[in-house]
């Protein structure tokens, strides 16, 4: 299966220069294994308002119930600056599918970012914000899965995160040189995809693309990609895994002997206990696939809705 290249937003001190203050630069595995295969455009909000490489740490303060961002020793306030540029940035930035921000902070972080209630050695407020450059890309681009690279080292949410990259990616590229035909194809070959994340979404979807109502193709892709959106909000549970995956083996229920579908019905109750990885059952049915000559099933995103170079072996062998 061919897949395209995603364009991610990235913090430049995550994998690419040593911009911190500290002259740092942040590791982390999964950008790393993801340089091959998406477009990585990088941003220091820091530097691009002017702050050097070294520099004072900045922090949020709250002063009379306002956020500002501000030298952590001098106290020099770059909070305007900071906002312009924010603002005019996430502005311009057109045809992203994904950000990844630094974690935790006063800048870039998208959750748990300390808040002081001034300079100097003294404790946090006690309560978490959001960066000022992070809460312009959640504001700008609600529609795209965005990460920090801490919370992308959980197997599930990392999973989650590549796949809707590269799913937002491939409607990306339809709406490029979009048609009533591909649009039919492509909610086609993410049925089952799009069934583990949610039945009823899947089902708007569908009567999206009936279009009983005769709507211009515009509006289809606008009303398709809401639901696209609102699909893709949570982690897929378990228990719709199991329930696609039942789904499928309908496929092959005449084809199979007793022995075969009781064989696939006890790994599916290991993979219920979380002894066994989805990749195994995923195998199962892939040979099925290939035996029984399904062209169908063989389209189907649900069995490789990202690379299959990024399911690491380390990962596929960690069950749930």
């Amino acid at each position: 299966m061919t897949h395209c290249r995603p364009r991610i937003l990235l913090s430049r001190c995550i994998e690419y220069e040593h911009c911190r203050f500290n002259r740092g630069i942040v590791t982390s595995r999964e950008i790393a294994e993801l340089k091959p295969f998406v477009d990585y455009v990088t941003v220091c909000p820091e530097v691009a308002v002017g702050l050097n490489i070294p520099r004072e740490a900045i922090r949020l303060i709250s002063v009379n119930g306002e956020e500002h961002l501000v030298g952590s020793i001098n106290g020099y306030d770059i909070t305007r600056d900071m906002m312009d540029f924010s603002e005019r940035y996430t502005k311009e930035l057109q045809d992203i599918d994904g950000a990844v921000l630094k974690s935790r902070s006063p800048t870039c972080g998208i959750k748990d970012v300390k808040i002081y209630p001034s300079t100097g050695k003294v404790a946090s407020l006690g309560y978490k914000t959001i960066g000022f450059f992070g809460r312009a890309v959640l504001e700008h681009f609600n529609a795209i899965a965005i990460e920090d690279e801490r919370r992308l080292t959980n197997f599930r949410l990392k999973e989650h995160f590549y796949t809707r990259i590269f799913t937002h990616r491939r409607f990306a590229n339809l709406k490029k040189s979009p048609s009533m035909a591909k649009l039919v194809e492509f909610h086609t070959n993410h049925k089952y995809l799009f069934m583990v994340y949610s039945q009823k979404e899947l089902s708007i979807a569908g009567r999206i693309v009936a279009n009983h109502e005769k709507k211009s193709l515009g509006i289809l892709l606008e009303e398709y990609e809401s639901a696209m959106t609102r699909l893709f909000e949570k982690v897929p549970r378990y228990s719709s895994v199991i329930n696609v995956l039942m789904h499928i083996m309908g496929y092959f229920s005449r084809d199979l002997s007793s022995q075969e579908k009781s064989f696939f019905l006890d790994q599916l109750e290991l993979f219920r206990e979380g002894k066994i990885p989805q990749s195994s059952l995923v195998l199962i049915l892939k040979s099925w696939i290939i035996q029984f000559h399904n062209d169908y099933l063989k389209k189907q995103y649900f069995f490789e809705p990202f690379p299959h170079e990024l399911a690491s072996i380390l990962d596929s062998g960690r069950g749930r």
